[in-house]
Formats: structure tokens, sequence, C-alpha cells
């Protein structure tokens, strides 16, 4: 009987054993490894992967109009010394074919001029003159007649250009000139400048600055 009982007290301390140490006994031991610190300073999020972004065919975008051909520019009118001014001015410019000129025809005209003098003597002076106050521009009518020895300094289509231009001396220094309408045909020169580039229409715009009697406006490309 004493047997028996210290068997079963044997059997209990084996169980309670069991209960308190199985795990450590029949585990792979892992949780008894000591656990490493946490070092939060290291760690390193890491960044997701980009999302790629599927672009549309291009058959679907929307189709980019072309820039408007620009519009011709025409530039006159002149003739004279103011035509070969221009000419020279537009050479400048290396324009090359772009540029062409034409000729019209006026049936009446507005001039500034000086009056004729008495003599050439006095028509020479009052060249010297002029070239003294900056006036390089200027014909001296040599034909008899009315206007012999007169001194014409640029013709003009209209009255009111011939009236800008003759301020435009008079800020200069040239107080006997005048403006007069002319009859009869006048030639008069033209230039055209087919499709410019807004660069090349910003210079001509600064160039017809130059020439107050002169118009720049733009016409339909022939």
């Amino acid at each position: 009987m004493k047997m028996l009982f210290g068997l079963l007290l044997l059997a209990c301390a084996g169980f309670l054993v069991f209960m308190r140490w199985g795990d450590a006994l029949m585990g792979d031991g892992a949780h008894l490894r000591p656990r490493l610190p946490l070092n939060e300073e290291k760690i390193k999020l890491l960044k997701a992967p980009q999302a790629y972004i599927a672009l549309a065919p291009a058959s679907s975008l929307a189709a980019v109009p072309a820039a408007a051909a620009s519009p011709c520019l025409e530039w006159g009118e002149f003739s004279g010394g103011d035509l070969a001014r221009a000419a020279a001015a537009l050479d400048g410019l290396n324009l090359g074919t772009m540029v062409t000129q034409r000729q019209v025809e006026r049936n009446s005209s507005y001039w500034v001029y000086i009056p004729p003098r008495q003599s050439r003597a006095e028509t020479d002076k009052k060249v010297a003159q002029l070239k003294s106050l900056g006036i390089e521009e200027y014909f001296i009518v040599q034909d008899a007649g009315k206007w012999q020895h007169a001194i014409s300094l640029g013709v003009f289509k209209t009255e009111d250009a011939a009236q800008k231009f003759l301020e435009k001396i008079r800020d200069k220094g040239v107080k006997s000139a005048t403006v007069g309408e002319r009859a009869g045909k006048l030639t008069l020169a033209l230039f055209t400048l087919s499709n410019p580039e807004a660069e090349i229409s910003a210079k001509m715009v600064e160039l017809q600055s130059e020439f107050p009697g002169s118009e720049l406006k733009a016409v339909a490309c022939e």
C-alpha cells in the first residue's frame, strides 16, 4: 500500500515537471536565445517603387495646330535719296530673295523743299548748311524754269507724310524748308517682304521709324 502511494507521488511530481518545463525540453530552444536590442536609429524605410503611368497612344493625342503663315510686309514709297538709303538698309538685313522691289506711279505727290536760290553759288552755300545740320539726302533741281536751284529734300505720297518729315528736319534746325504739291506722274518704289519671321518684322518696325515719310503695312502674299 505504501509502495502504491509512493508511485502516485512520483507520477504527480513528474506531471508537474512536464507542465512547467516540457516546452523547453521538447522544443528547438529558440525562445531561450537572447533577444538582440532594437536599434531604431538604424532602421531605414524602403521607398515604394515608382508607379508607371501608361502613355496614351499617339493617335489619341490632340494635334498641335501649325502656326498661321505670316503675312507679307510692304514698305514704301521711296524715291531719290530715300530710295537708295532704304535699299541699303534692307541689304544690311541680309534678306536675300525674301525682299522684292516694284514701282508704282502717282499722278500727284507732295515734296519737302527749299525754295530756289538766286544762283548756283547760293544753292551750294545752302547745301553746305544742310550738311552741317546732318541732312545728307537732297536733290538740286537743275532744269531751267520756275524750280531751278530749288533743293528737294523728299517726295511723299501724302501731305501728312510730307508734314511729318518737315517737322523732323525742323527739329534739326532746317527752317527754310516747306511742303508743296507736285502735279504730274511720279514714279515711286515699294519693297515687299515675303512671309518674314517675327524677328525680321520687329526689325522692319525699327527701320521704318528711321524713314518718317514711309509706311509699313501687312499685305496678302501673292
